[in-house]
């Protein structure tokens, strides 16, 4: 029941106002035709308005079912409209782009019907009015009179209480108004059917009852109709028992907007295209950085475990910290201050440096048991774990009669007399011409490619390895053996002349090839230190070199055999490769030998010179006349100055380095309180201490590595162990913690960060075109809104809230985001097949191809929806604030 007191509809014009309706008063049946009739202007369409819930009267009460209005929000009005109201319109006011069908559901829909139910019931509606085949038909592919009864249909779908109709026959010719008025006749018998008219013959025909209006007041009632308030407590009461059994509510789901508005969007193709293309543009260019980026990363990745074997993680005795270093010459750069320029001042840049520089000596043998003992579980993740001890292969190769040494590197530079270049030949990767084979013989076979021959079987087997074109560098041919250094010695002699005299060299040294068969196959011997001393009574002598020659005609080398000619991707400048066992051997055969073992029976003689072994103190140094000769000493000294040249002159600043002399990196030495007593005992008496005279004679202490090489299985290994080394350092005591470098991850790092860098600053500015891109969509969508006016107002007419509407287009947006996202990917992914080529052309890295993260496709495609719905907020807003009665009047 439907009962209007004193309705009043003031509109305000400007300063002035204009009064619609001015006090109206109605009761309506439950059931009945009401045709209200007067002529334009006088009320008829705003009071219909305000029954259905469109419009809002300024003063009095509508009153539903005993219920007043007077207290209802906007979420009572559209349930009331979704579920109690129908409304049939003079231009029909359906949705162009939706089929028949799916007009006649839209309202279902907006109730949370389920979707099988809600196509039975349209299809029901449809069949009523006599359109049951025209289901999947257009409006525009309809008749007036066809497209009124789809109207008629929609209304009548969600079984309404009242159904109002605004002149429903205004545009039809009389037949197709004789079969338009007969069904609503027809419907009149269940339902309170209130027609707007301005013809009364068809008032007089249909209706039940006519109400007239003029200037906003009612002149006419033909059956009124009088409620006391008994019967209207009576009616509130069963309504409201009604309402609580079917739990009516008005919602529409997010997959309704996206239908509505994908629709609404396949209308307009070519605009939406052009729409989503002109958004991709930003997605298109980020997912090419991206790919780029990550196709340089991969690159980056597959280098640094291709070479995890190649560079171990290395923990030496000693380690300088650079790092220091650098950040303290930094801070000293960036706290200069401004100084007046009538002077020039120095910049102790050399002292700073030495005051800067950190030495940390690791305890190695402390960390040499935590991996031996078996509960670390690094030995889990390893290939192999190498440790070091210094020991030198001495070789010598029989030329003619008699046996000829090779020469290590030291030696080589020395005779070049470029003894500083030893530790730039160290960080060259060519400061021995020995490499240790890593890992099981699988291990090995998969690292090298066999050239020709066998790899090696026994410790007396090893191989000779060339780089990817069968080159050896002359280096290891020198320190080999095989190539003779009295040549090198001519040609360096003729150089020396040259740069004196400026005389020609005429001494040459021609490249030289060898076949395989002269390689593989070739013998030679290798001495350990001890072989050069033997025992003279109770003294240790060095062998003469005829007793040498004897020593080693008579067999007393270890004898070695080149097996097999082998390459690798790292092979560098190629070397000389062989087992562990070869290692052990040789320092057992130092460690057995009779003279080591004499001198270890003999704690505190020197049995080189037969005296007592002089040991350095504190007292020794305590004038600063003594300290001062002492340092002339060390400084003086070869032994020492080759450490110097191989440890310390390295870790400096390339441009520091010609600049540094000995004295300075002493002073680096004890600024880091390295002991002037120790320096001496070690360097200035090695040949007269217990610890030099073994040293000398090749002596190990297998517990004292001096470095510890761990090689791990693959890159996840590698981040184990270091994290099992990060554990050790975290429960060991002070003294124990192990400092080292990575160089491997630090070197890709720096690389891997410069990457990311110019990835971030070209992703930044290409943002710009997504930001712009999505200011585009919020205006296009703007634009969507304008043009849907009207369909605004016919789904606020069936009940549609303003949250609805907002999702609606918001849903908009969400496609031409998600179009957008997906179109930029698509054509990233075509675009990279051309990049790929010009970067493999342009590089020469056929390893190297730009690829787009599946990952980062899904947030590009994400961010593009983001950005999007972000934009059509606004206009998403603009659009659920439109007053539906105006919106229904758009065209």
């Amino acid at each position: 029941m439907l009962q209007l007191f004193d309705i009043k509809k003031r509109y305000v014009l400007g300063d002035g106002y204009v009064d619609a309706l001015k006090g109206v008063s109605i009761n309506f049946r439950e059931n009945e035709f009401v045709a209200i009739l007067g002529q334009s202007g006088c009320g008829k369409t705003t009071l219909l308005n305000i029954i259905g819930g469109l419009d809002r009267y300024t003063t009095g009460d509508l009153v539903i079912n005993g219920v007043s209005t007077k207290q209802y929000k906007d979420k009572n009005w559209d349930t009331y409209r979704n579920h109690s109201i129908g409304f049939i319109f003079q231009s029909y006011n359906l949705i162009p782009h939706q089929t028949v069908l799916s007009n006649v559901e839209l309202a279902l829909t907006i109730s949370g019907v389920s979707r099988e139910e809600r196509r039975k019931r349209a299809i029901e509606a449809l069949q009523k009015v006599g359109l049951g085949d025209q289901l999947s038909k257009k409006p525009n592919q309809m008749s007036g009179g066809q497209m009124q009864r789809v109207a008629i249909a929609r209304a009548l779908v969600n079984d309404p209480d009242i159904l109002l109709a605004d002149e429903p026959t205004g545009a039809l010719d009389s037949q197709t108004s004789v079969a338009v008025m007969g069904i609503l006749k027809e419907v009149a018998k269940d339902k309170l059917v209130i027609m707007v008219t301005h013809n009364p013959d068809l008032a007089d025909q249909y209706a039940t009852r006519i109400v007239r209006l003029k200037d906003g007041l009612v002149t006419d009632d033909t059956n009124p109709y009088e409620v006391d308030n008994a019967e209207r407590e009576e009616i509130a009461r069963e309504h409201l028992i009604r309402e609580q059994k079917k739990g009516k509510k008005t919602s529409m789901s997010f997959f309704t907007a996206l239908s509505l508005s994908l629709k609404n969007l396949m209308t307009k193709k070519t605009r939406t295209i052009l729409t989503s293309f002109a958004g991709s543009i930003g997605i298109i260019g980020i997912a090419l950085i991206l790919s780029v980026s990550q196709g340089f990363q991969s690159y980056v990745d597959t280098i640094e475990r291709d070479t995890v074997s190649g560079y171990p993680i290395t923990i030496n005795e000693t380690v300088m910290d650079m790092s220091s270093m650098l950040t303290s010459l930094a801070e000293k750069a960036a706290a200069a201050e401004e100084q007046p320029k009538d002077k020039v001042y120095s910049n102790e840049i050399m002292v700073d440096m030495m005051n800067s520089v950190s030495l940390t000596n690791n305890n190695l043998t402390a960390l040499r048991d935590f991996i031996e003992n078996g509960d670390s579980g690094i030995k889990d993740y390893c290939m192999d774990i190498k440790y070091s001890y210094g020991t030198r292969l001495n070789t010598y190769i029989k030329r003619g009669d008699s046996y000829v040494k090779g020469m290590s590197m030291s030696e080589l530079l020395t005779m070049m007399k470029v003894g500083q270049m030893s530790g730039a030949a160290q960080m060259m990767g060519i400061n021995s011409a020995w490499t240790e084979l890593i890992g099981s013989d699988e291990d090995i076979k998969n690292k090298y490619d066999l050239v020709y021959g066998e790899y090696p079987d026994s410790y007396d087997e090893i191989l000779i390895i060339v780089d990817e074109h069968n080159r050896i560098s002359d280096f290891v041919l020198y320190c080999l053996g095989i190539r003779d250094t009295a040549e090198l010695e001519e040609f360096l002699k003729g150089f020396e002349n040259e740069m004196l005299t400026g005389e020609k060299n005429t001494a040459t040294i021609n490249s030289t090839t060898y076949t395989y068969e002269e390689i593989v196959g070739y013998e030679f011997s290798v001495l350990a230190n001890s072989d050069y001393y033997k025992m003279d009574g109770d003294k240790i002598v060095q062998r003469t070199d005829e007793e040498m020659q004897t020593l080693l005609k008579s067999g007393g080398g270890v004898k070695l055999k080149i097996s097999g000619i082998v390459t690798a991707e790292d092979s560098g400048v190629g070397g000389i490769a062989y087992k562990e066992e070869l290692m052990t051997k040789m320092i057992e055969r130092a460690n057995n030998s009779d003279v080591v073992t004499a001198q270890k029976s003999n704690t505190s003689t020197d049995l080189f010179t037969g005296g007592v072994f002089k040991v350095y103190t504190d007292a020794d140094v305590d004038t600063e006349e003594e300290k001062a000769a002492i340092r002339a000493e060390l400084c003086a000294n070869a032994e020492f100055r080759a450490m110097l040249d191989s440890t310390i002159r390295p870790m400096l600043p390339a441009e520091q380095q010609p600049l540094v002399t000995y004295e300075m990196m002493l002073g680096m030495l004890e600024q880091n309180n390295v002991s002037l007593v120790n320096l001496s005992n070690e360097y200035l008496v090695s040949d007269a201490t217990y610890t030099g005279n073994l040293e000398k004679m090749g002596y190990v202490d297998f517990t004292k590595p001096i470095s510890i090489n761990i090689y791990p299985k693959d890159f996840d290994a590698k981040d184990a162990i270091t994290d099992i080394i990060k554990t050790y350092n975290d429960n060991a005591k002070e003294e124990d913690k192990i400092t080292y470098t990575d160089m491997v991850a630090t070197l890709m790092g720096s690389v891997t960060t410069i990457v990311n860098a110019v990835s971030y600053v070209l992703i930044a500015f290409v943002s710009i075109s997504l930001v712009v891109s999505s200011i585009m969509i919020g205006i296009i969508t703007y634009i969507s809104v304008l043009e849907r006016t009207k369909e605004i107002g016919i789904l606020r007419a069936i009940g549609a809230s303003k949250r609805d509407i907002s999702r609606v287009f918001n849903a908009e947006t969400i496609i031409v985001g998600f179009a957008a996202g997906i179109l930029g990917v698509v054509i990233s992914l075509l675009a990279l097949i051309p990049i790929n080529l010009i970067l493999n052309a342009l590089t020469g890295i056929e390893a190297l191809k730009a690829m787009l993260p599946p990952l980062a496709a899904v947030i590009l495609v994400t961010i593009s929806v983001f950005l999007t719905v972000i934009a059509g907020f606004i206009p998403s807003g603009l659009a659920s604030k439109k007053d539906p009665v105006i919106a229904l009047r758009s065209e």
